[in-house]
C-alpha cells in the first residue's frame, strides 16, 4: 500500500514538472502571460519577466517590466486572458495605425501594448520609452517614500489589505469628506456665474437645478481625487480592481445624473424663450426636446456601464445599431410618424391652439406628440390624426386668418318701402363703423337681390378678433345692434311663407303694414347710433 502511494505522489510530481511554465514570446496572450506570471509571489523570476521587454536586458529591464506590473496593478486592470489573441499574426488594425500590434487596455492605457518584432512578441519600444512618464502619471512622486517608513507591523494583512492601507483608505475617506463641504460652496458659485455669463437671466427654477447640479459635479471632482491617490496605497490588484470598478460605476451614474440636469437646465431657459415667443407650437416642442435629450443620456449611460462590466464598446454600438434598424424595420408607421413631426415643427403650419381644417378633420390644436397630432373638434370630441398624415395633408389654417370672416343675407318682408330698406342699410354701416370689434374700412351691406320670400340684405363683415369664442361674442353683439335698429327703424324681418291671391273676391283688402317712412324720424334714429 505505501509502495502504491509513493508510486502515485512521484507520477503527481512529474506531472506538475511537466506543467512548469517557461518563457514563451510567441503571440500576445503569451507574452504577456510570460511577463506577468513571473512576477506573481510564488513565481518570482524577474529575470524572465524581463525578456518581454524589447530593446533592454538586465537590471534595467526587469525595472521596466516591474513597473509595468505595477502600473496595471495600481490602475486595477486586471487582464482576461481568454479575450487576449493566441494568433502569432494577429494584427491590429484600430484607429490610423496598421500592424501587428494589441493594446491591453485601449481606452485606460494605449500607450501599453504589445508588437511583434521578428517573430516574437514584445512590449513595444514606444512603450518601454515612456515607462517613465506613464509611471509616474499614475503613482504621486510620495509613493517610493511611503513605503520606506512603514513599519514592519504595518504589513500585517486582512482581506488582502495590509494595516497601514486601511490606515491610508481612512485618511483619504476623511479628506475627502472635508474637500467635499469646501467644494460644494465653490462649485455652486462658479455654475452660478457661468450660467450667468451665458444666460442673463435666472429664476427660481434655474437655481434650484443648479443647487442640485452641483452634490454630482463635487462628487466627480472627489472620486477623480481618490482614483489619482488610490495607487499610492499599493493595494492588492484584486481590491484595486474592485474599488475602481466601483468607482467607474459611480462616475458613470454621477454623470447620468449631471447631463441630465443640464438637459433641465437647458430646457427651463429654452422653456422661458418659448413662452416668449408668438408661436405656441415652440412651447409643445420643450417637453418633446426634453424627452428626446433625457433618452439620448440615459442609453448613452447604459452602453457605457455595459462597458464597464466587459462588453466591448465596438459590439455595443454594433449591436445598438442593429437593434436600432430592426426596431425601425419593424415599426416603420412610427418612424414615418416621427419624421411627420420633424416636418411639422421645421415647416410650423400651425400653432397650439390654432382651429385648422385637414382633410375631413376640423378642429383646435391641442398637442403634437411624437406620433400623431390631438384635434378638439367644435363638439369638444378628439381627433388624433398620425403625424406622417397630417404633414402630407392640405391644412387650411383658420388660426392664422388676419380676420374672422363673417357673411349672412338678412331677409326683411316684401312690402318694405325702398325709404326704409336705404336707411336700414345705412344704420346697419353705421354700426359696424362704430364697432371697434369689426373692420370699419372692410364691410359689406348692400341690397343684393329677390329671394323666394324676402328681399335680401347681404352682410359681410370681418371680426378682428380670432379666437372663436370672441367671434361669436361680436356676433351677438352685431346681431343684437341690428335688431334695436330694425325695431325702431319699424323694419320686419321675413319668415317663410306663401300669399294666396284670389280675384274679385267681395270687400276683401290685402293685408299692409303701416310703415312709418318720415324722412326726418328715419334720420334722427340714424344719428342716434353710438
Amino acid at each position: 500500500m505505501k509502495k502504491i502511494l509513493l508510486f502515485f505522489l512521484l507520477l503527481s510530481s512529474t506531472l506538475f514538472a511537466q506543467k512548469k511554465v517557461k518563457v514563451d514570446l510567441s503571440n500576445p496572450n503569451a507574452t504577456i502571460y510570460t511577463h506577468l506570471y513571473f512576477l506573481q509571489d510564488d513565481s518570482y523570476q524577474p529575470s524572465k519577466s524581463a525578456q518581454t521587454i524589447y530593446g533592454y536586458s538586465g537590471k534595467e529591464a526587469e525595472e521596466i517590466a516591474i513597473k509595468l506590473k505595477k502600473i496595471l496593478d495600481g490602475k486595477g486592470l486586471k487582464i482576461d486572458f481568454s479575450k487576449v489573441p493566441t494568433d502569432k499574426m494577429y494584427a491590429d488594425t484600430s484607429g490610423f495605425k496598421i500592424g501587428y500590434k494589441y493594446v491591453l487596455f485601449p481606452s485606460q492605457m494605449p500607450d501599453i501594448y504589445v508588437e511583434k518584432i521578428g517573430g516574437n512578441w514584445y512590449y513595444s519600444p514606444e512603450t518601454t520609452s515612456k515607462i517613465n512618464d506613464i509611471y509616474i502619471s499614475v503613482f504621486p512622486w510620495y509613493t517610493e517614500k511611503l513605503q520606506q517608513i512603514i513599519p514592519e507591523f504595518g504589513h500585517r494583512s486582512f482581506l488582502k489589505i495590509e494595516l497601514w492601507q486601511f490606515f491610508g483608505i481612512l485618511i483619504l475617506g476623511l479628506l475627502s469628506l472635508v474637500l467635499f463641504y469646501i467644494l460644494r460652496k465653490i462649485v455652486y458659485l462658479i455654475l452660478r456665474r457661468i450660467q450667468y455669463l451665458l444666460v442673463h437671466k435666472t429664476n427660481d427654477k434655474i437655481n434650484l437645478s443648479i443647487r442640485k447640479l452641483t452634490r454630482p459635479v463635487v462628487l466627480l471632482l472627489l472620486i477623480w481625487f481618490i482614483k489619482s491617490l488610490l495607487p499610492s496605497l499599493m493595494l492588492h490588484l484584486e481590491v484595486n480592481t474592485f474599488i475602481f470598478l466601483a468607482l467607474n460605476i459611480m462616475t458613470t451614474v454621477f454623470w447620468i445624473y449631471v447631463f441630465l440636469k443640464l438637459v433641465q437646465v437647458i430646457m427651463i431657459i429654452y422653456g422661458d424663450y418659448a413662452e416668449s415667443t408668438h408661436g405656441k407650437l415652440d412651447d409643445q416642442l420643450v417637453p418633446i426636446v426634453d424627452n428626446f435629450l433625457t433618452g439620448v443620456v440615459i442609453i448613452g449611460g447604459f452602453l457605457k456601464l455595459l462597458t464597464l462590466f466587459g462588453v466591448d464598446p465596438v459590439t455595443v454600438i454594433a449591436g445598438a445599431s442593429i437593434g436600432g434598424i430592426a426596431i425601425a424595420l419593424a415599426s416603420q408607421d412610427t418612424v414615418k410618424n416621427f419624421i411627420g413631426t420633424i416636418m411639422i415643427f421645421i415647416d410650423k403650419p400651425f400653432h397650439i391652439g390654432d382651429w385648422i381644417e385637414a382633410g375631413s378633420f376640423a378642429g383646435t390644436v391641442e398637442k403634437v406628440g411624437f406620433r400623431s397630432t390631438r384635434l378638439r373638434a367644435a363638439d369638444t370630441s378628439i381627433f388624433q390624426i398620425p403625424n406622417s398624415g397630417l404633414s402630407e395633408m392640405v391644412v387650411n389654417n383658420k388660426g392664422l386668418r388676419a380676420y374672422r370672416r363673417y357673411q349672412t343675407n338678412l331677409g326683411i318682408r316684401y312690402d318694405t318701402p325702398p325709404e326704409l330698406i336705404d336707411a336700414f342699410i345705412i344704420g346697419i354701416r353705421k354700426i359696424i363703423e362704430l364697432d371697434s370689434g369689426t373692420r370699419n374700412d372692410a364691410f359689406n351691406v348692400e341690397f343684393i337681390g329677390f329671394g323666394d320670400f324676402s328681399l335680401l340684405i347681404l352682410l359681410n363683415v370681418y371680426f378682428t378678433k380670432l379666437d372663436w369664442d370672441s367671434e361669436q361674442a361680436s356676433k351677438h353683439k352685431l346681431h343684437m345692434e341690428i335688431l334695436k335698429l330694425a325695431k325702431e327703424l319699424g323694419v320686419e324681418f321675413a319668415f317663410p311663407s306663401t300669399t294666396l291671391m284670389i280675384e274679385q273676391f267681395p270687400d276683401k283688402k290685402a293685408i299692409t303694414m303701416p310703415y312709418d317712412i318720415d324722412k326726418e324720424k328715419t334720420q334722427k334714429i340714424i344719428d342716434s347710433i353710438k
